[in-house]
């Protein structure tokens, strides 16, 4: 009788404790849906570690900036459980590594994620060399900040900003700190911020606010505000952020109205003015996003209205987040992205507006950028300085910056590969840089503008060379040196050789041959006799005066004798006439031979008796084709 007892109590503790853990996960999972990933961290490492329970574990502490604790976590989960390597889990877990600088680890998840080879540390050379700038940063004496971020430049003297510092403001679940709201103050020349004031109550409620951006008169405002209302996002229950416009009338703030294209459905957020007014740039993950946020713009029509979204293309975005776009008073645009290939986080990232688009996306490169978020880059060209934010404190703050033209970047040789003779631009060629020793460093086939441009270094020597088939390589030699000359521009100029030696000629079937005297072989023979060496030397002489031409041999005979006689005897002296040329001192890999028989006739001759020996004569032929 005990031990049916005993029994009974295992199984009614065992049951108890079932269903006080599908209890603990469902309310943890609500937790989690609601992004209150702070409360859902201390609940899901109570229970027992599940894939529903790592998964959403180490998504919370990723989401909060807890890398090392994500890492960790990320990597139990993958290694107990089949995750499918195309899940957006591979690309977090590849952030978060690269969060803590383990970039060899990123590298090979991010590789298996994209599909294609991730190196970081080759990035970050490269980086070096190709971002324009470089940056000192200086943190903002700030009194009394906390989470701040979203600097922007606010009438002549003050700036305006996003912060967490108000004590009043309700807890936001996602970090356990106060919902956000804007702040103007003043800044000093030594990055001190003062007179921090709370924008009034019309621009501030119990919601979040953050990243303004000012017309330049100061009298049109444009920011963020977190909706009251959630909306229901696969299994997430989701606040979506709306853009609102505000107008300063006899000092107020007023009119306050969210812009006509957001919706309850999606956000719309970090809006930044161009300095005419005319267009509005956007992040959003509204309909037709390409997976997660967008960069957007708008027209900003006279009377009020606005245009449709525009989404800035591929170029730009990606299938993961871009957001904080500024636009700069050159129009060129400043935008933060992990989805191209980045330090960690959201890296800043520069496009330059050429004919109407955007193209050239640069990596800013360090220090501007860091393992992990940088965003909301704001700059004043013409002063070359401006603001940053970061959380790279282990908090979003505010930094100041000044930059100066970068000496590696400046350093480049760029040009265009065209025909000598006729100017034709000459797309699909081969431009190739070399060292000193003529080691290859960079090579590129030219696109439809026949544009190519190389970064080069300082104090250095090279060679650039453009080739293409069945034309003259050409090679310039220049180096960078200490006297401060560090751009080249080089015209490639090709000549055809056909153009270069009345030798070389097209047939009417538009191949490039070289035109010899007829090479001539006593009967049923195929040694090169001395009458045809002669010939065969102007040939060698030419391809020594060429050193890159390469050369097919093709003998030919007529249609007397049998065809296989004929094909093997064109095979025989075929090679003979290659080997003599080989002889003289060209490289064979230049070269190659073939013979057709009688496959190849040029007249009507194709059968024995029905033409006189001068016909049949025509068909006898050596031909030297160009092959490069």
């Amino acid at each position: 009788m005990k031990k049916y007892i005993f029994f009974y109590t295992v199984l009614f503790l065992t049951s108890g404790t079932l269903i006080a853990q599908s209890q603990n996960l469902k309310k943890t999972n609500k937790l989690f849906s609601t992004r209150s990933y702070t409360e859902a961290i201390a609940s899901y490492e109570k229970l027992e570690r599940t894939q529903e329970v790592l998964q959403n574990l180490a998504d919370s502490y990723f989401y909060t900036n807890q890398l090392t604790q994500a890492v960790t976590v990320y990597k139990e989960l993958i290694e107990t459980y089949d995750i499918a390597k195309d899940d957006n889990l591979q690309f977090r877990y590849g952030h978060a590594l690269k969060g803590i600088e383990m970039y060899t680890d990123a590298d090979t998840i991010l590789s298996a994620y994209f599909g294609t080879p991730h190196n970081s540390s080759e990035f970050m050379e490269e980086t070096k060399m190709t971002t324009p700038h470089d940056f000192k940063l200086t943190v903002l004496q700030n009194e009394n900040g906390h989470n701040d971020f979203g600097m922007s430049f606010f009438g002549k003297d003050r700036v305006a900003f996003a912060s967490s510092r108000n004590e009043d403001n309700p807890i936001y679940a996602w970090n356990n700190l106060p919902y956000l709201d804007l702040y103007s103050a003043a800044l000093s020349s030594d990055n001190q911020l003062s007179d921090v004031t709370a924008f009034p109550n019309e621009i501030n409620t119990n919601s979040h606010e953050s990243n303004a951006t000012f017309s330049r008169d100061g009298k049109i405002m444009y920011f963020n505000r977190t909706s009251n209302t959630r909306h229901k996002d696969g299994d997430l229950k989701v606040a979506n952020i709306k853009i609102y416009r505000s107008e300063m009338i006899d000092g107020t703030w007023a009119n306050v109205k969210a812009l006509p294209f957001t919706s309850d459905n999606y956000s719309t957020e970090h809006p930044s003015l161009s300095k005419d007014g005319k267009t509005l740039y956007f992040s959003s993950d509204m309909p037709g996003s390409m997976g997660s946020f967008d960069i957007f713009k708008v027209s900003v029509n006279e009377d009020g209205t606005y245009g449709t979204p525009e989404n800035l293309g591929d170029l730009v975005n990606t299938t993961q987040r871009e957001q904080f776009p500024f636009i700069s008073d050159i129009n060129t645009l400043y935008f933060s992205s992990n989805g191209h290939q980045g330090y960690g986080g959201l890296d800043v990232f520069r496009s330059d507006k050429i004919n109407g688009s955007f193209t050239n996306i640069l990596n800013l490169g360090t220090p501007a950028n860091c393992p992990l978020d940088d965003f909301s880059f704001v700059i004043k060209e013409k002063k070359n300085n401006g603001y940053i934010s970061s959380n790279r404190s282990g908090e979003d703050q505010l930094f100041a910056f000044t930059r100066e033209d970068n000496d590696l970047a400046n350093y480049l040789v760029e040009g265009i590969v065209m025909d000598k003779n006729s100017k034709e631009l000459l797309s699909g060629s081969l431009v190739t840089l070399f060292d000193e020793n003529k080691q290859v460093l960079q090579d590129t086939i030219v696109k439809n503008d026949a544009y190519y441009k190389f970064k080069i270094e300082p104090n250095k020597k090279y060679t650039v060379r453009g080739t293409r088939k069945l034309y003259i390589p050409y090679e310039v030699d220049f180096s960078t040196d200490k006297e401060g000359k560090v751009s080249h521009n080089i015209y490639l100029l090709l000549e055809p050789y056909e153009d270069a030696e009345e030798r070389i000629s097209k047939n009417e079937q538009d191949i490039t041959q070289v035109d010899l005297e007829k090479i001539f072989f006593d009967y049923d023979k195929w040694n090169i006799r001395e009458d045809a060496a002669i010939i065969l030397n102007t040939l060698t002489d030419l391809m020594k005066k060429y050193p890159e031409m390469e050369i097919e041999v093709a003998s030919h005979t007529d249609a007397r004798g049998s065809n296989d006689y004929n094909l093997a005897l064109s095979k025989k002296r075929a090679t003979s006439t290659m080997n003599y040329i080989v002889s003289q001192g060209i490289d064979r890999n230049r070269l190659r031979s073939i013979g057709y028989g009688e496959e190849q006739p040029l007249n009507h001759c194709i059968k024995e008796e029905i033409c006189d020996d001068e016909e049949y004569d025509i068909n006898r032929r050596s031909e030297f084709t160009l092959i490069n």
